[in-house]
């Protein structure tokens, strides 16, 4: 965390006005997606509220290559050059087969059209690239992680 980042941290806590365990839960900072454009974008829209969602490929976790979301646990949202947006709190955490999520998460994502049809053929792209990455066979049964989450502060 920069020290921008810290400021803003404090602020949000200071907005709290000393409600308990506002201070002992786990911070990560980081934006969304792998490009510039879209890091941006769902920042605003996380900003908006139109964003209440994201996944991820549980073999992130699997690995340890990423913490496993839990609920609680807050995240200060960047843009891509890492100045702080927003702050949320994971609300939901559920796990699902690519070919199992509800058109009602893809809505949540809000991203797109927020149908089903273009959650599934962006994210199809998105995780066929990380799993080529990876040395791995995307399938229909990836397992992601699907999160919810509410912004707390912005």
């Amino acid at each position: 965390m920069n020290e921008v980042q810290k400021e803003y941290y404090n602020r949000y806590l200071q907005s709290l006005n000393n409600k308990n365990g506002s201070g002992n839960r786990n911070v990560i900072v980081d934006y969304f997606c792998a490009d510039e454009e879209n890091a941006n974008l769902c920042a605003d829209l996380i900003r908006q509220g139109e964003k209440t969602a994201t996944c991820s490929m549980k073999y992130w976790y699997e690995t340890g290559l990423e913490p496993m979301p839990k609920v609680g646990n807050l995240q200060i949202v960047t843009d891509w050059s890492g100045t702080p947006t927003s702050i949320i709190e994971i609300t939901e955490v559920t796990e699902a087969r690519f070919s199992e999520v509800p058109a009602s998460f893809a809505v949540l994502e809000g991203e797109g059209d927020k149908s089903l049809d273009w959650w599934r053929n962006a994210h199809w792209d998105f995780f066929s690239a990380e799993c080529q990455r990876q040395g791995l066979e995307v399938s229909e049964d990836l397992l992601l992680v699907l999160e919810r989450f509410k912004v707390v502060y912005s």
